[in-house]
């Protein structure tokens, strides 16, 4: 079976992703130099814009793109570029996408009033235009992000993470912002608000696929732009670890944990790491259960 590339499935709205691109630039627009430099890098160096496809996408399916779609689109992906430049102050990152980030660039202060700016054009293009059914949908999407995240981040100082818990956070923290931009696209098309549920829904199966996709590449070989082993340095619990350490022993248990608590940047017990979860079967138990979710929905 071939894959399906991203020129395929942007078919039905390349001429759509245009014009969205000129309402996302125009959002960004300042008077201000220097943020302007800033804004201008960022566009140069946007990635694929997945989350505007969805939402272009999800329109034309529930009755066609209308100029409200194209702000949502906007509204989603500056509230997204917002969150993007905040994490790589908190992570303290010099890098997004094979680029120096805004902090690597100009420093954290800087970065930080940055994204406050996305995020603020963001809510007045919506405020302007009357967009309130759009703007509360994105905005519960970035409630649901920041719990999702604290939840992660909580979880990670105990390592008492399970599969509910997990599946909890990556639905917060990665599928809610798909899942909107699926709602986004329906709710801008029509006023079929049980249509727009069932499009929410389904933007979240395909975010928590993604996420659960993104984690297996932490134990893999392949050259995805994510260094081998971040979520163990980061001490985040994907699917695969929790699976391992539910069967471990007591002692591999405490060595297990040993080395994602106190030596998750040591490169030979990372090592380690990686080689016992692919050996114990925790790439296939991960597998198997996301072809089972998406079977079940």
């Amino acid at each position: 079976m071939s894959l399906v590339t991203l020129d395929q499935i942007q078919a039905p709205v390349v001429a759509e992703l245009k014009q969205f691109d000129a309402h996302f630039r125009g959002a960004m627009k300042t008077r201000v130099l220097l943020l302007d430099t800033i804004m201008q890098y960022i566009v140069k160096r946007k990635g694929k814009q997945i989350r505007p496809l969805f939402v272009l996408l999800s329109a034309n399916l529930c009755g066609g793109i209308k100029p409200e779609t194209y702000r949502g689109a906007a509204l989603v992906e500056l509230l997204h570029t917002a969150t993007l430049v905040h994490d790589d102050v908190v992570d303290d990152a010099d890098q997004r996408r094979g680029f120096f980030s805004v902090n690597a660039l100009w420093k954290n202060k800087i970065a930080v009033l940055v994204g406050d700016f996305l995020l603020s054009r963001g809510l007045l293009m919506s405020l302007e235009h009357d967009d309130f059914r759009l703007l509360k949908i994105v905005s519960n999407a970035v409630r649901l992000m920041s719990e999702g995240e604290l939840l992660q981040i909580e979880k990670a100082r105990k390592l008492n993470v399970d599969e509910p818990v997990y599946f909890d956070i990556i639905r917060q923290k990665t599928a809610s912002l798909i899942a909107s931009c699926c709602e986004v696209g329906a709710a801008s098309a029509s006023s079929d608000i049980e249509m727009a549920e069932r499009m929410r829904l389904f933007g979240e199966k395909v975010g928590i696929a993604f996420q659960i996709k993104d984690d297996l590449f932490d134990y893999g070989s392949a050259d995805v732009g994510k260094p081998l082993g971040i979520d163990i340095k980061e001490k985040k619990m994907t699917l695969p670890l929790i699976h391992v350490l539910n069967k471990a022993s007591w002692t591999e248990r405490r060595q297990i944990i040993s080395v994602v608590k106190n030596y998750n940047t040591h490169p030979v017990k990372v090592r380690w790491l990686i080689d016992y979860v692919i050996g114990n079967g925790g790439m296939e138990y991960k597998c198997n259960n996301m072809f089972k979710r998406r079977m079940r929905y």
